[in-house]
């Protein structure tokens, strides 16, 4: 007898003929996720287990099989013989030794002499037999024994289930690029898309000096937070103080956020075109902020010429957005008062409704090309 870990997936199994795909996706991103423990992966039918790990090491490879997206459920179980009296074994290292309790029992193994019900009335009754204090509640038991009648003789028992973070496998829904500010928003945004199969990389706008440094190292923590989900990312920055200036110099001020979020768009589209993205994902809410009007979002999307934009969160109000937040672990660090660029030459008054061919005609007074050129000129690659 052993302790193994169970990875159930739930999702994955919807996908037909397409479904080895998706658990070939889904192997390789646990098979990272655990690659820093002494333990082996092994699959079987419809799950995973992993094995031979250090007992100290338990519920930190838990915490991580807890952030690969596709495992619906993880259960630290012990694998054992599948005749009774080794699953009883097994099963006395489960119990409590007063209260409720019921046994549920699946026999994944058809050709197991016992059914079902037969293995749960079985166990029941030799738990009974020793534990004294215990008691049958088949409603709302303290405490259950479960059983697993798994092939070639071997049975796994556990009792709770722990939830994973469900979702696709990463790498399985194509490539995004987010548009990572410092905020609490867009690191949720990665997160849900992630949790949908796709790979994301990050872009992110900076004003230094303008900005402190601390700021950018804030940025990159919240990177390797959203990374544990996303099984890696990149971190590209790109500095926009000199597009903030001349808006400044040359715009009507209230105009500033509606002007400075039509060249990220831009600047997004063609970095996203060159490291073969294929969506834009911004953390934008409807009516959160003055920019995330749909008027300033239709103004925005204007300037993306060839890529979707997706906003996972625009049906979110803050509140939600916030518990997704503190679920993925990023809250705390999102929450640290270093301005981003956004907060940089801020308007008394932004406006809430710009009108396209006004925000045109302030744009024409700009080098729009020449501002985009020094843009890029900057950008930084931060593998995390």
């Amino acid at each position: 007898m052993k302790q193994v870990l169970i990875i159930r997936y739930a999702e994955i199994w919807l996908k037909g003929k397409n479904r080895g795909f998706f658990e070939r996706a889904f192997e390789t991103n646990l098979t990272r996720a655990i690659k820093d423990f002494s333990c082996s992966l092994v699959k079987q039918s419809g799950r995973y287990l992993v094995c031979d790990f250090a007992e100290y090491e338990t519920e930190a490879i838990i915490d991580k099989l807890k952030k690969v997206f596709g495992a619906h459920t993880i259960s630290l179980a012990y694998e054992t013989d599948s005749d009774m009296d080794s699953i009883f074994e097994a099963a006395k290292l489960i119990c409590k030794n007063e209260g409720t309790f019921k046994v549920e029992s699946h026999r994944g193994d058809k050709k197991y002499p016992l059914t079902s019900v037969e293995i749960s009335k079985k166990l029941g009754g030799m738990i009974l037999s020793q534990f004294y204090a215990l008691k049958v509640d088949v409603h709302n038991p303290d405490f259950t024994v479960r059983v697993d009648i798994r092939e070639h003789g071997k049975a796994l028992v556990f009792g709770n289930y722990i939830e994973g973070a469900n979702g696709m496998p990463v790498g399985t829904a194509g490539k995004g690029l987010l548009l990572l500010s410092g905020g609490i928003d867009s690191p949720v945004a990665g997160y849900m898309m992630a949790k949908r199969g796709m790979k994301i990389d990050c872009l992110h706008f900076h004003s230094y000096p303008y900005t402190n440094m601390q700021a950018k190292e804030k940025v990159v923590d919240l990177a390797k937070i959203l990374s544990e989900y996303t099984c890696g990312t990149h971190l590209y920055t790109v500095s926009v103080t000199h597009i903030q200036e001349a808006i400044h110099e040359k715009c009507k001020p209230q105009l500033m956020i509606t002007l400075l979020r039509r060249f990220m768009y831009r600047i997004a589209e063609r970095h996203a075109l060159r490291m073969g993205a294929q969506c834009l994902i911004t953390g934008e809410s409807l009516g959160q902020v003055a920019s995330q009007t749909i008027e300033g979002m239709t103004s925005s999307n204007s300037v993306v010429e060839q890529l979707p934009v997706l906003r996972p969160l625009v049906g979110f109000d803050k509140n939600e957005i916030i518990d997704k937040s503190v679920k993925m672990g990023a809250y705390e660090t999102s929450i640290l008062p270093f301005e981003d660029c956004c907060t940089v030459f801020l308007p008394d008054f932004p406006a809430i409704r710009p009108k396209l061919d006004e925000i045109m005609r302030e744009e024409a007074k700009l080098d729009v090309e020449g501002l985009i050129t020094e843009a890029f000129a900057s950008i930084e690659k931060i593998k995390i």
